[in-house]
């Protein structure tokens, strides 16, 4: 049906939210997210306020033949051009439950919500690097946590998921109740139906050692390795990433880093300062620094680590998960990414390896476990078009080919290729999640996504 002659009159009598179409006063504000590089313009938005209003929204989509995507931040999704978008941003119920040591979040809660209710307990959650990242979708996707490679996948914890199916239907799924979806979900993302709320472990962690090591990126040949080397006997408790990144010259920018591309190390460490500040004294010795600041800090702080940016911008990205990082690998790395380098990306490595690399006791779909290393890329858009900035990241990607063993779905930004959502899966596992799509949305209907074919 075309998007100009969909009656959503009935729609709108029975939810809560509300519901708009192009033109309607906020609609651009229900579809605007943390990425305004790629267009979001669907049919129809509906601003659901909980389950009963995905229920009927998806029901709507199935009768009036509409594909259906899911936002909650908007931090990581592709183009979308027709069909109708369930924003979830009004879902933010958070339950703390202390004596089992778990959280059950709705759809539309960030982590920042969670880390500070859960503080008072003396426990947190397996968040990322940027506390205003949507907690559902980070953890579907997998969710690379600041304290990994102690504890794992974020994807890992999850112990059950309301669901709403491509039938209109709503679900609790458990290991136990549904194991084929359960395993589906944790990995697949938003591609078996739209999740309403979720379980998941809390760890008991009040506090971390952690902050940042800052070098000129002129002796990123010095650094990168000397980093790699540090990472090759690290404990468990040690969750370490590498970034490179060309600050602009601009105020918020502190002085010593304004106008200079620098090395960034993060350290996000489960010990005290003592024995933290042993195991970062090797990476002193690379070089001299141009800022420096570790501490023991309390996890509700521990956004302040990577200080990730929280206003909207156009931004592309693409990531590598690496099975090895040689000398040859870093030199190519930085023929591409470094400080003489023809294009000036934001680049990150991080370290994987612990938990991270082994199997969860209830196995998930999340990919790639025996990746050393992920690499991530990312490029604002507006000083560069978006032709180039992709031409660019292709070119880093067949240069890093070598050592790549396929793709991760955090680190996924803007639009994708067909191709790039199956590198994000073992080769077994994306044959078992297309089968499983076949069974719950064997006409696919959402796929305005990273999609899943159905086989």
């Amino acid at each position: 049906m075309s998007g100009d002659r969909i009656d959503v009159s009935a729609l709108a009598k029975i939810t809560t939210g509300p519901v708009l179409r192009p033109g309607d006063k906020g609609y651009e504000d229900e579809t605007a997210g943390m990425q305004t590089g790629f267009p979001r313009e669907p049919d129809v938005v509906v601003g659901a306020t909980g389950p009963d209003d995905v229920s009927a929204a998806v029901r709507f989509a199935v009768d009036n033949g509409l594909p259906v995507a899911v936002q909650g931040t908007g931090h990581s999704v592709p183009t979308l051009r027709g069909g109708l978008l369930v924003t979830t941003s009004r879902m933010t119920g958070i339950e703390i439950h202390p004596r089992k040591q778990t959280v059950r979040f709705e759809a539309g809660v960030r982590w920042a919500d969670v880390v500070k209710e859960a503080a008072p307990h003396g426990l947190a959650p397996l968040s990322g690097s940027a506390p205003n990242v949507g907690a559902m979708s980070y953890t579907l996707a997998g969710g690379m946590s600041l304290l990994g490679r102690k504890y794992g996948y974020a994807a890992d914890h999850v112990r059950q998921i309301d669901v709403v199916l491509a039938d209109g239907k709503y679900r609790h799924v458990t290991a136990d109740s549904d194991p084929d979806l359960f395993w589906a979900l944790r990995g697949g993302r938003d591609n078996f139906g739209i999740a309403t709320a979720a379980e998941v472990d809390l760890v008991p962690v009040e506090k971390l050692y952690g902050g940042g090591l800052f070098y000129d990126a002129a002796i990123a040949d010095d650094v990168v390795p000397a980093w790699r080397r540090w990472t090759e006997d690290l404990p468990d408790e040690m969750t370490a990433s590498l970034g490179m990144v060309p600050f602009p010259d601009i105020p918020p920018i502190p002085e010593p880093l304004r106008g200079k591309h620098v090395v960034h190390i993060r350290i996000a460490f489960l010990g005290d300062a003592e024995t933290g500040e042993k195991l970062v004294a090797p990476l002193r010795e690379a070089g001299p620094r141009i800022m420096e600041g570790l501490r023991e800090m309390p996890y509700t702080e521990a956004g302040s680590i990577y200080n990730d940016p929280t206003d909207p911008m156009p931004y592309h990205g693409t990531n590598a998960m690496l099975a090895d990082l040689d000398d040859k690998a870093i030199h190519t790395l930085l023929d591409n990414v470094g400080p003489g380098a023809k294009h000036k990306f934001i680049v990150e490595l991080r370290h994987l390896g612990g938990a991270l690399g082994r199997e969860p006791e209830t196995p998930n779909a999340v990919g790639h476990r025996d990746a050393a290393y992920a690499l991530g890329v990312l490029s604002r858009l507006g000083p560069v078009d978006l032709a180039t900035v992709t031409a660019a990241h292709d070119e880093l990607a067949k240069a890093m080919s070598p050592w790549s063993i396929g793709r991760c779905l955090n680190f996924t930004y803007g639009d994708a290729a067909p191709d790039d959502v199956r590198a994000a899966y073992d080769d077994q596992d994306y044959q078992r999640l297309t089968e499983l799509k076949s069974r719950y949305d064997p006409q696919n209907l959402f796929r305005l996504n990273y999609n899943i074919p159905p086989a």
